[in-house]
């Protein structure tokens, strides 16, 4: 299969060993990964900041980018969901369409398209996995606590194949991180205050790092750590998994 690899603006800027491990990952599973180098901002934070009818210009890079791929694969949630929810074009609807259809975050394009049962992956921590909103809520990457159905989360599923990982239990598996792309800079105490209380479980539980498929949590929860001089880490879910693969 043929796979493009979408690296969101902020992952490129702040965390490429996230985006490389990505790449590496995918290579590994035997998948032709490409890397469509024009490629730049989705759009998303104009978006979710009420000015979409901005965003034009983005989708129509991203459709000339990524137009012609079996697959889209994205480190990210937010821009993923962003992507299957908002690519439009009046000049281009269908290519618009068939590639809401074929993108997918990490770890579901592994576990719903490769169907991956096997990693040869070490990583020797405790660890907690925080399930962002964009994931559990718009993706279904995981089963919300909150309804009586049967629980499942693609991440777990992967993180539980890698040896010597034990992933912890949170008091609240899937509460929101406070993040919330521009919620974080309009509602800055709220957000604060709800990313506090995200971290504090990870810590009373005894994670020494903090997991995610969606790296914007990640750099919210980082913040508040370091200003706590706390000893635990963040780490994206592909460097996890990548980590120790021959």
């Amino acid at each position: 299969m043929k796979v493009a690899l979408f690296v969101p603006c902020y992952v490129d800027q702040f965390y490429p060993k996230a985006a490389i491990a990505t790449l590496e990952l995918l290579e590994k599973l035997g998948v032709e990964v490409h890397y469509p180098k024009n490629q730049t901002c989705c759009g998303q934070p104009m978006a979710n900041s009420g000015y979409e009818h901005l965003t034009t210009g983005c989708n129509n890079l991203f459709i000339d980018n990524f137009s012609g791929y079996d697959y889209i694969v994205c480190p990210s949630g937010s821009c993923t969901l962003h992507i299957k929810e908002h690519l439009h074009s009046p000049q281009s609807e269908d290519k618009a369409t068939e590639i809401r259809k074929r993108v997918y975050e990490l770890t579901e394009f592994l576990v719903d398209i490769l169907h991956v049962e096997h990693l040869e992956a070490s990583f020797p921590h405790k660890v907690g996995l925080h399930q962002s909103c964009h994931g559990l809520r718009g993706l279904h990457i995981a089963q919300m606590s909150e309804l009586v159905a049967p629980a499942f989360s693609k991440p777990a599923k992967l993180l539980d194949m890698v040896q010597g990982l034990q992933l912890v239990q949170l008091g609240r598996q899937d509460d929101c991180c406070g993040f919330g792309g521009t919620f974080c800079v309009a509602e800055e105490a709220v957000s604060s205050k709800m990313g506090k209380d995200r971290v504090d479980d990870h810590i009373e539980h005894g994670a020494e790092y903090i997991t995610s498929a969606d790296l914007s949590c990640l750099m919210h929860m980082e913040g508040i750590l370091r200003r706590q001089n706390s000893n635990v880490k963040v780490i994206h879910v592909a460097e996890i998994l990548n980590h120790s693969i021959q």
